[in-house]
């Protein structure tokens, strides 16, 4: 059944577009490029500002100290129309949430107020998400639900195709225009759409125009849209706005520009950030070109020229020092092994020298030995016969040369065991006094190894076995140990011959780099904030020029939907950028004013009327492509005194807007009768098998 309280529509569906009125026009006022043209700005700030509206690589370049000449671009933001109006004709569904056959709704096809009203269930939201559905090829909703919700978008009680059919009237046109979405896979994200023209004519969907507009305009209104309007988070409406304003361009403008001096801020003050960490790092290094550095980088003023030079010089501090590194890395000292044996023979030569000694044969060793050595006196001497050691005269002929030889053929026999055991013991000290050679010269005498190695040298003065073999063990021990840490240590050191000095170097040539770059920062920085500074201003006054008719609407909305209450909004702003943008909306409670937000004083209803008060006037807003607007559960939480400030409202929109409004609540019917506004009201059902109507 369809009960139709007043029918005063105000536009034909198959009327000619109109010319643009005042409700098409947008705000007066001086554009930006007027405003560029007469502001008081530096010829470099100038720039900054244009580069900015060309681009990140224009805005690169002024930040590198290029002076590009760039023309001034079009006016960022102007809101433009580019589509005919449309208006919803017929919406037909099958297959899809709550509907299972396919069920029609018929709307008349320009401005007036339909409002479909059923019970929970009865396929409402349906409706009114298939006609998004089958637009956009997305629901909002549905984005914030899980994967598992989302997944139960098709009915379960059809298997047939899943299919949305939206007819539109195109301002102009005497026919209709059809798009189509059709599911054939299990993802709702699998559907295909398609455009059917009145000239017979098919195309995909993107040759309707609508990318850019249904995002801009979004001609659908959900119950939680309206709740993420004000207690949403606070950059989605301000987007939301700015993009409805033909703003966007003018916020990411400022964005970009502000990012420019956020990074020449950045770079100028990075040298004084990194320059303790830098002094800290100097000063724990014993290269006495750290020194240097340190008393430069101290001073009251720093000679960046006489920096760089410091950090120029990368090389070895003492290249003397280099060489006995390299020497060291190929330093040898005796091997184990060699130490042992020696050590080995030693000690065998002084025990088989223990076991002569005393014996028969030690003697006869004595006086062989004894013998020859007054004999080869003799041969040195032939002229003197005295004895050497008695002093008796003349004994020394040639009777006891005879004797003497005699007497050493007779006794060697005897002593061969103990010459042996004297022969073995003097080879062992041969053997431990080559070890023992002196260290080499190049090494020097205060480094540990150096002095070790002059304990180990000293032990060729030993002349007892024990005590040669033990010198040879315990200091040949501590030789090969400070030798392998002489070669490790050199080793490493040749690894950075410079040892640290060269990562000091090149850390102080960085932020020599750095200190550079921040005096060429700090010059460019001065005319880029003053672009910063009056592109702000601009933009404000821009947002705000555009912003005004809307927030003027959005006050006359709340002061219908208020009613009795003591709430005034008093303003509508758009502020800030970057990740601190939203829109301030500043209310009154009791004559008390609170700015920038919506106080906490609201009830759930009040923040629906005041999110209803800021999102209706949007399908008012110049150059919008859609004289439709869907919205789905409006009244929700809504006292019964402001349902009817909404049926006052909607009344009046719908003299110059298509609303199709879905409810459950009979209380925005009754209103709409008791009050006697226009409005097409019918009522809609659902068995349990998914089969929809609407009467």
């Amino acid at each position: 059944m369809v009960t139709t309280v007043t029918t005063a529509l105000t536009t034909s569906a198959n009327e000619a577009p109109r010319r643009r009125n005042d409700e098409d026009a947008p705000e007066a006022g001086q554009s930006l490029t007027a405003r560029l043209s007469a502001a008081p700005l530096d010829p470099a700030a100038r720039r900054w500002v244009v580069a900015a509206l060309h681009g990140d690589d224009a805005l690169a370049a002024c930040a590198s100290g290029e002076a590009p000449d760039l023309p001034m671009p079009a006016e960022p933001g102007s809101p433009v129309r580019r589509s005919r109006r449309s208006y919803l004709g017929r919406v037909e569904v099958q297959g899809f949430r709550g509907i299972g056959r396919a069920s029609v709704l018929e709307f008349p096809p320009g401005p007036g107020l339909t409002v479909i009203v059923g019970r929970n269930g009865s396929g409402k939201s349906s409706f009114a998400e298939a006609i998004e559905a089958a637009l956009t090829g997305r629901n909002l909703r549905w984005d914030g639900m899980p994967t598992a919700w989302r997944d139960g978008w098709r009915n379960l009680h059809f298997d047939d195709r899943t299919e949305i059919t939206v007819e539109l009237q195109m301002a102009g046109d005497s026919q209709w225009t059809r798009v189509t979405r059709t599911w054939a896979g299990a993802s709702v994200r699998s559907a295909h759409g398609e455009v059917v023209f009145p000239t017979g004519e098919t195309g995909p969907l993107g040759e309707l125009g609508w990318g850019d507009e249904l995002l801009r305009f979004r001609p659908f209104l959900s119950y939680d849209e309206l709740g993420r309007t004000v207690t949403g988070r606070a950059a989605e409406l301000y987007d939301t706005l700015t993009t409805l304003l033909g703003l966007t361009e003018l916020a990411e403008t400022e964005r970009r520009l502000a990012k420019a001096c956020d990074r020449l801020d950045k770079q100028q003050s990075r040298p004084a950030r990194d320059l303790g960490y830098l002094v800290e790092q100097l000063r724990g290094s014993t290269d006495p070109r750290a020194a240097r550095a340190l008393e430069l980088l101290t001073a009251p003023s720093i000679d960046l020229d006489r920096v760089a030079a410091v950090a120029a010089d990368d090389g070895p501090s003492d290249p003397a020092r280099q060489v006995v590194l390299r020497r060291l890395r190929r330093l040898a000292v005796p091997e184990r092994a060699l130490m042992a044996d020696v050590v080995s023979e030693l000690r065998g030569a002084a025990m088989e020298l223990a076991m002569a000694a005393g014996t028969k044969g030690d003697r006869a060793r004595g006086v062989v030995q004894l013998l020859r050595q007054a004999m080869e006196h003799h041969q040195r001497h032939p002229g003197d016969a005295d004895c050497p050691t008695c002093g008796a005269a003349d004994a020394l002929d040639a009777d006891w040369v005879a004797r003497a030889r005699a007497e050493i053929a007779r006794l060697e026999p005897a002593a061969a065991g103990a010459a042996a055991a004297y022969e073995r013991a003097e080879q062992a000290r041969d053997q431990a006094r080559f070890l023992m050679a002196p260290p080499p010269s190049w090494l020097p005498a205060d480094s540990d190894l150096g002095q070790v190695w002059a304990q180990w040298a000293a032990g060729a003065e030993l002349t007892d076995l024990g005590e040669l073999a033990e010198h040879i063990e315990s200091t040949g021990r501590r030789l090969r140990s400070s030798a392998v840490a002489a070669r490790k240590a050199a080793t490493e050191r040749l690894a950075d011959p410079t040892d640290g000095w060269a990562e000091l170097a090149e850390q102080l040539a960085a932020w020599v780099d750095d200190a550079r770059a921040a005096l060429r920062a700090r010059e460019t920085l001065r005319p880029a904030e003053q672009a910063l500074h009056w592109f702000t201003a601009c933009a404000r006054e821009l947002r705000a020029e555009r912003l005004r008719p809307l927030a003027s609407h959005a006050e006359r909305v709340w002061q219908r939907l208020r009613q009795e209450r003591h709430i005034d909004l008093e303003a509508l702003r758009l502020v800030g950028r970057g990740a601190q943008r939203r829109v301030a909306v500043d209310v009154s409670v009791d004559g008390t004013g609170s700015a920038g937000h919506a106080p906490g004083l609201l009830s759930q209803g009040e923040f629906q009327a005041l999110a209803l008060s800021i999102c209706l006037p949007r399908t008012m807003v110049p150059g919008n492509p859609f004289g439709f607007l869907v919205l789905d559960d409006p009244v929700q939480a809504m006292d019964t005194e402001t349902v009817e400030g909404l049926a006052a409202v909607l009344a009046e929109v719908g003299r110059h807007r298509q609303l199709v409004v879905f409810t459950h609540d009979t209380r925005l019917p009754d209103s709409l009768h008791r009050l006697g506004l226009p409005a097409t009201i019918r009522m809609i059902h659902r068995d349990a098998m998914s089969n929809v109507w609407v009467d």
